[in-house]
């Protein structure tokens, strides 16, 4: 059984967990301290606004319904969609969508092979 890690992520009033490969979890946070260190530099007229990755965490246990648990995967597939729409001109977009994108293929790799092994 796999090791998941969770990444609690807020945005505004907003909180949320993200639910990683226990061996990918820190790279979410990672990124996510890049991105928000760049995303000020982004001069498009549509930029996506970020939560901030405020902890990491082993377990969790909710008891307010309105906070959820997303997949890892379907994080970081909507944050490079969110990305991948922007029309940026002047910054280098590129190598922020670049690294998203490495997260992406991890993380995709990662679910083929865990989903290989429950079938074996």
């Amino acid at each position: 059984m796999a090791t998941m890690r969770y990444v609690l992520l807020k945005q505004n009033d907003r909180i949320f967990f993200v639910e990683m490969p226990d061996s990918h979890a820190y790279q979410l946070s990672a990124l996510n301290l890049r991105l928000h260190k760049e995303i000020d530099k982004l001069t498009a007229d549509h930029v996506p606004s970020l939560p901030y990755a405020v902890a990491e965490c082993n377990d969790v246990e909710l008891h307010d319904s309105s906070i959820s648990i997303v997949s890892g995967l379907d994080y970081i597939n909507s944050l490079e969609k969110d990305f991948a729409g922007v029309q940026e001109k002047s910054y280098p977009l590129i190598s922020l969508l670049t690294e998203i994108r490495a997260l992406q293929a991890q993380l995709e790799q990662w679910y083929e092979e865990y989903e290989e092994e429950l079938s074996n």
